[in-house]
């Protein structure tokens, strides 16, 4: 029988990582990096699962073992081909508790002659891992700024200088507004944005101080996780300012080459909050292709609810005038505000 691993052995070990759950269940959630190579599709592992509950195991196998015996074949092929990434390496299998269908595709690639560790609990250790990471004592910094100051670039300037940073908006995809979804891939489930988020922090493990863009609750649809967001809330922040006319450029360069029709769209979904006057006028200056004259009708609405979201953190600011992200993370750097760390690879 194929070796069991318990969780982090297994996930800093090398080798593939194989996800032999139906595609859906890996669609869902999945450790990053993982490669999927379903035992059952879909429509077979619930076919399986309710044979199982109706009448039993042995029910299950024998039709488990009709499903995938036509598939063998591709099934080795596949095996083959993902070792030969990694010659030597042993193939990491799990599925969703560690049973018969990792089990299973073990046997396989053992008969095959390539190297296979499993991994113990399988991907239901892993979710509890996950949560649990959530809950340590991080040692928190949050960059803060109103809309258009430019936070994200400046954290991915700091993170190319060495300081350790976790970029939420990027793992999200998307920007944390009404108009965040904007010319970017469609979000992970709130579950892999957990799984994205714990590997992101893990890497960090050790550092002295980790930055993170202050964030509402939710970036678009992904929840941030119960634990992390209670230390977020408690974390002292570093405000960036800048003056106006610069923020509305920023913006203008983010959102103004976005098609009109989905800014107006974007538009109408906070016209309660941006009131009848404040959104006739954005629509009508989108329609007219006034970028500059929109984002500065809805700069008073984000701002009212950044400097209330602020308002119960320790915060110390900073002017940046019209600095690009590279000199202000430079500046950042030499005022001693931030630090640089060494990074686990």
């Amino acid at each position: 029988m194929a070796p069991r691993q318990r969780i982090a052995e297994f996930l800093a070990g090398p080798g593939p990582i194989v996800d032999v759950r139906s595609p859906a269940e890996y669609r869902q959630g999945h450790i990053p990096g993982a490669h999927n190579l379903p035992l059952f599709d879909d429509a077979g592992r619930a076919e399986v699962g309710t044979l199982y509950r109706q009448e039993g195991r042995a029910a299950a196998v024998l039709r488990g073992l009709a499903l995938v015996g036509p598939r063998l074949e591709t099934l080795a092929r596949a095996l083959g081909e993902l070792a030969a990434t990694a010659p030597g390496m042993p193939l990491r299998l799990h599925c969703w508790r560690g049973g018969m269908r990792s089990e299973s595709v073990a046997r396989l690639a053992e008969a095959l002659e390539l190297p296979v560790l499993l991994l113990l609990g399988g991907y239901k250790a892993y979710r509890r891992w996950v949560l649990e990471l959530f809950e340590r004592p991080w040692p928190l910094r949050l960059l803060g700024g109103r809309t258009g100051t430019g936070k994200t670039d400046l954290l991915l300037a700091l993170a190319g200088q060495g300081v350790p940073v976790v970029d939420l908006e990027g793992l999200a995809n998307h920007r944390g507004s009404s108009f965040g979804a904007l010319g970017l891939p469609a979000q992970p489930s709130s579950e892999q944005f957990e799984n994205l988020l714990a590997a992101a922090l893990a890497r960090l493990e050790g550092a002295g101080e980790i930055w993170l863009e202050a964030e509402s609750s939710q970036v678009g649809r992904c929840r941030i996780p119960a634990g992390l967001w209670r230390h977020m809330k408690e974390a002292p922040v570093l405000e960036v300012l800048r003056p106006l006319e610069e923020r509305v450029a920023r913006l203008v360069g983010v959102y103004g080459g976005q098609e009109p029709q989905l800014v107006a769209e974007a538009t109408r979904r906070i016209a309660r909050r941006l009131g009848p006057q404040r959104t006739a006028a954005a629509l009508g200056a989108i329609e007219q292709g006034d970028a500059a004259a929109a984002c500065r009708q809805m700069l008073d609405y984000y701002d009212r609810c950044y400097d209330h979201d602020l308002s119960s953190h320790a915060v110390r600011s900073l002017d940046l005038g019209d600095r690009s992200a590279e000199e202000a993370a430079g500046l950042l750097l030499e005022q001693g505000l931030v630090a640089r760390a060494p990074l686990r690879d």
